[in-house]
């Protein structure tokens, strides 16, 4: 039976970096020897290194005074990182879901924190607008998806300070303009690569600044002199990212890829506003993401949700269960994620509504 996978994360992957990542795990660049076991300053890696951080800069329009880095820790690592960096007095934060709060409570450790504003008052249900970030932070924080809730910001802010982004779920789904951040980072495991590797992107000027001492591997200066090299970097994450990021660039690149995931997105939202059944969670349609679709059913066939998650099994639908927090069901539309996938998720809502 074909697998139809909605997982929020660790997520589909192109059929095309599975099987690349599985050969060179039997056998690397020709050597005999599987990637597993290859030297991590070798030749043969260190052009995978170079390779995948030329391509997120071909991707993305990486500016010069950019670097790419691909650093351990996962993106609730960057939580710290990017304060212990930036961070000299006063920062400004979105409140927008669970990792956003957590980034908040990790930068608390370094200075003040200031919410400009929140959407906690409806459990994270839409993407705050209209506020105003003060003119004195070091900087402003945002993330840009909301995995748990089902919001994402698609534009880049215009703000009056630097600017940090929390990508890990929605980068390389739209053109970006790297030029107006000063870091954006991005845990890979919903558009790149298998867990443990996570993607940074950071303005060489922006650093620097703070008084503090920082420890050698929480310093991005540290990462950029070593070319991402300080320490033995987690070479199955980052040969998979390789692979992905030239499947992006052979499918047309991330304006294309954007062009799919907004067709896949608007297939599965008809579907939920058309339904007697289910309804989204998302107040403000203007907030809804396009990588994580986050609905329930109504009120009245509450005590059904279980029995549709079992009824999605039985067509290979897996991973739509909803975060405990939120309940019902999430349907994460990742690039890999096929058309298919998105049609056989509304058949089965359609089916499943017409039974009962």
């Amino acid at each position: 039976m074909k697998k139809h996978n909605f997982y929020a994360g660790p997520s589909i992957l192109s059929q095309y970096t599975i099987k690349n990542t599985a050969d060179a795990i039997i056998n690397f660049a020709d050597t005999g020897l599987s990637i597993l076991e290859v030297s991590h300053r070798g030749k043969e890696f260190v052009a995978v290194m170079d390779e995948a951080q030329q391509l997120v800069k071909e991707l993305l329009n990486v500016p010069d005074g950019y670097h790419v880095l691909f650093l351990g820790g996962g993106a609730s690592m960057q939580f710290c990182m990017v304060p212990y960096n930036l961070l000299r007095t006063r920062a400004a934060y979105l409140e927008t879901g669970t990792w956003a709060v957590n980034a908040i409570k990790e930068a608390r450790l370094f200075g003040d924190v200031v919410v400009p504003a929140s959407s906690k008052d409806t459990n994270f249900s839409y993407y705050p607008k209209g506020y105003t970030v003060p003119d004195d932070v070091d900087y402003f924080h945002i993330t840009t998806n909301n995995t748990i809730y089902g919001t994402e910001l698609r534009e880049d802010p215009d703000v009056n300070v630097p600017l940090v982004a929390d990508m890990s779920s929605d980068i390389f789904s739209r053109p970006v303009d790297v030029s107006k951040y000063d870091i954006i980072y991005a845990g890979a495991q919903k558009n790149l690569a298998p867990a443990g590797v996570t993607l940074v992107i950071v303005k060489e000027d922006a650093l620097g600044k703070v008084d503090r001492a920082i420890p050698t591997m929480l310093d991005y200066r540290t990462h950029i002199k070593k070319g991402s090299m300080f320490n033995t970097p987690p070479v199955l994450p980052i040969y998979s990212a390789l692979m992905t990021l030239r499947y992006y660039k052979e499918q047309g690149g991330v304006a294309e890829l954007e062009k799919h995931d907004i067709a896949k997105a608007a297939v599965l939202y008809k579907a939920i506003d058309e339904s007697k059944m289910f309804e989204g969670t998302v107040t403000d349609p203007a907030s809804r993401s396009i990588m994580n679709v986050c609905f329930v059913m109504t009120p009245e066939f509450k005590e059904l949700e279980k029995e549709f998650v079992d009824f999605c099994g039985t067509r290979g639908i897996v991973g739509i269960k909803g975060h405990r927090s939120v309940g019902g069901f999430r349907a994460s539309l990742y690039n890999a994620l096929p058309m298919e996938s998105v049609e056989a998720l509304v058949q089965a809502m359609n089916d499943f509504e017409k039974a009962h």
